[in-house]
C-alpha cells in the first residue's frame, strides 16, 4: 500500500479522535459539574440540590442564608472537602498514570510501576506502627513514595549495560517486593487490635478522613508535579517513540525521562500519602480516554485528567452509599475497574501509542 493511500486512511480516524475530543471538552465538564452536585447532596443526611447549589452561591459570594446551620455544615465542611479531595487526587493519578503509559511505551504501566504506592504504604504503616500524629504518617508516607522512585532510579543509574526503560521497570518490581515485605514484617509486630485494623483501613484506600487541612497540604506538591507534565506534553509523544527515535528527532531522553517521572511521582506520592492505595485510576482511565481522543498526548492528558476526576468522585459517592458502612475505594476500584479493563483489551481497536 502506498504511503498516499495510508496517509488518506489514516485522516478519517485522526477527524474522530478531534470530533471526541470537541464533544468531550464540551460535555464532560457539564457532567463533572452535576456529579459535584449529586456528590454533595447525597448520603447519610441528604440534601436537596437546590439547597446544595444555594449553600454554595452563598459561600462564594459571602451572602446570608437561612438554610438549616446543619445542613451547611455537611456540605461545606464534611462532603465539600471530601469531593474536591475526589477531583484533585482522581485527576493526578489519571495523569500520572497516562505519563508512565507513554515514557514506558507499556499500556500496562500504572502510577506505582516504580515502586511510589509501596513506598508510601511502608512510611504510613511505619508511622502508624510507632503512633504517630496523623500529620506526621501523611509525612512518611509521601516521603517513602518519592524515597522508593529515587531508590529505583538510583539502581537504574548503576545498571548503564541493558535498556534504561526496562531497567527501571524491573528495578521497580525488586524494589515494590523488598518494600512489601517490609510492609508485612511491620503488620506483624503491629498491634492487632488497634494498630493492624488502622494499617489494613488505610491501606485499602479512603477520602473518609479528608479534611480542608491534607488538600490545601497536597496541593502544592500535586500542580508543581503537573507543571512539567503539562509544559512537556507534546514530548511525551516523542518519548513514546523510543530512545532512539527520540534522540534522533533531536530529544534528550536521558535529562527529560527523569523530570517527567519526578513529575508523576510527585503527584502520586501526594495523593497516596493521604488516602492510601487507590488503584486501577491510573491504569484504565488513560485507556479510556485513549480510546475516546487518541493517543496523541496533547489531548490524553486533559481528557485522562477530567475522566480520573470524574471516575474517582463516582466512585466514592458508591462508597458512601451502597452499603451500610463506607466501602474503602481500593475494594469498589477493583470491582469495577478490573471487568472494565477485561472489556477494553477484548473491545478496544485503538492502539496505544
Amino acid at each position: 500500500m502506498s504511503e498516499a493511500a495510508s496517509a488518506a486512511q489514516g485522516r478519517p480516524a485522526r477527524r474522530r479522535s478531534l470530533s471526541l475530543a470537541v464533544l468531550l471538552a464540551s460535555l464532560a465538564p457539564v457532567a463533572l459539574l452535576l456529579l459535584v452536585l449529586v456528590s454533595l447532596g447525597v448520603g447519610r443526611y441528604p440534601v436537596p440540590l437546590v439547597d446544595v447549589f444555594s449553600v454554595l452561591v452563598a459561600k462564594v459570594f459571602g451572602q446570608a442564608t437561612s438554610l438549616d446551620p446543619a445542613l451547611q455544615t455537611v456540605v461545606l465542611n464534611v462532603r465539600l472537602p471530601r469531593v474536591f479531595g475526589a477531583l484533585v487526587i482522581g485527576a493526578g493519578l489519571a495523569a500520572a498514570g497516562a505519563t508512565y503509559q507513554g515514557l514506558f511505551r507499556n499500556p500496562l504501566v500504572s502510577p506505582d510501576i516504580l515502586g511510589v504506592s509501596a513506598g508510601a504504604s511502608l512510611g504510613a504503616v511505619l508511622g502508624i506502627v510507632l503512633a504517630l500524629p496523623v500529620a506526621a504518617i501523611q509525612g512518611l508516607a509521601f516521603a517513602g513514595g518519592l524515597a522508593a522512585v529515587g531508590a529505583v532510579y538510583a539502581v537504574g543509574l548503576a545498571v548503564r549495560r541493558h535498556d534504561p526503560v526496562l531497567t527501571l521497570v524491573l528495578a521497580g518490581v525488586a524494589v515494590g517486593a523488598l518494600l512489601g515485605a517490609g510492609i508485612s514484617l511491620l503488620k506483624v509486630l503491629a498491634d492487632p487490635y488497634n494498630q493492624l485494623p488502622a494499617i489494613t483501613f488505610w491501606l485499602l484506600g479512603s477520602l473518609a478522613s479528608v479534611n480542608t487541612g491534607d488538600i490545601a497540604a497536597i496541593l502544592p506538591a500535586t500542580a508543581l508535579g503537573l507543571v512539567p507534565l503539562v509544559l512537556l506534553r507534546w514530548r511525551v509523544n516523542l518519548m513514546s517513540l523510543g530512545d532512539e527515535e527520540a534522540r534522533a528527532l533531536g530529544l534528550e531522553t536521558r535529562r527529560l525521562r527523569p523530570v517527567l517521572v519526578a513529575g508523576a511521582t510527585l503527584v502520586t506520592a501526594a495523593a497516596v500519602s493521604v488516602t492510601g492505595v487507590i488503584g486501577w485510576i491510573g491504569l484504565i482511565v488513560p485507556h479510556v480516554a485513549r480510546l475516546l481522543v487518541g493517543p496523541d498526548f496533547r489531548r490524553l492528558l486533559p481528557a485522562s485528567m477530567l475522566l480520573g476526576a470524574s471516575y474517582l468522585t463516582a466512585v466514592d459517592l458508591m462508597a458512601r452509599t451502597v452499603a451500610a458502612i463506607e466501602v474503602p475505594l481500593g475494594i469498589l476500584t477493583a470491582l469495577v475497574g478490573a471487568p472494565f479493563f477485561l472489556w477494553l483489551l477484548a473491545a478496544g481497536k485503538r492502539g496505544w501509542a
